[in-house]
């Protein structure tokens, strides 16, 4: 994934130190240095709200668009919209589920939890669908209705 750039870009452009913003979101400074290096994957909640902290979209951290804030975005995920949005995707496409949870590395019953809104998809899942069909990060975790599909 490609979102430790843009996170240290946004975060020299406030002129904070990783400490500093470690304390501002509430984690360990060792915890914030891995995510910032990618040696450890921030969960999408978490991702969340760095996007929300730097005002930018979710596609704006992927390095998916240059596009930094959507109109009309909400800052919270919605989960039940996020599992229909991820369905609809599955079947414009015309893929099952067992052919996405293998192409993901994970289980059906993995995907079947997240196409349901019993709990919201992985980082790697998301951004994986995202890069090889581009559609919005934003888009599928219900922060936004337009765009769906980036250029």
């Amino acid at each position: 994934m490609i979102y430790s750039e843009r996170l240290k870009y946004l975060r020299e452009e406030k002129e904070l130190t990783q400490k500093d913003l470690s304390d501002l979101i509430q984690v360990h400074p060792a915890t914030y240095s891995q995510f910032e290096r990618e040696s450890s994957i921030i969960p999408i909640k978490r991702l969340n709200e760095f996007a929300n902290f730097f005002h930018v979209s979710l596609d704006y951290l992927f390095s998916f668009t240059n596009i930094r804030q959507y109109n009309h975005s909400n800052e919270k995920i919605n989960l039940e919209l996020s599992g229909t949005r991820l369905k609809e995707f599955r079947k414009e496409y015309k893929i099952t589920q067992v052919n996405l949870s293998k192409f993901l590395n994970t289980t059906q019953s993995n995907f079947v939890g997240y196409e349901q809104g019993k709990f919201i998809i992985a980082t790697p899942y998301l951004y994986m669908i995202c890069k090889k069909y581009n559609i919005s990060a934003d888009y599928l975790l219900g922060k936004i209705d337009e765009p769906k599909y980036l250029k």
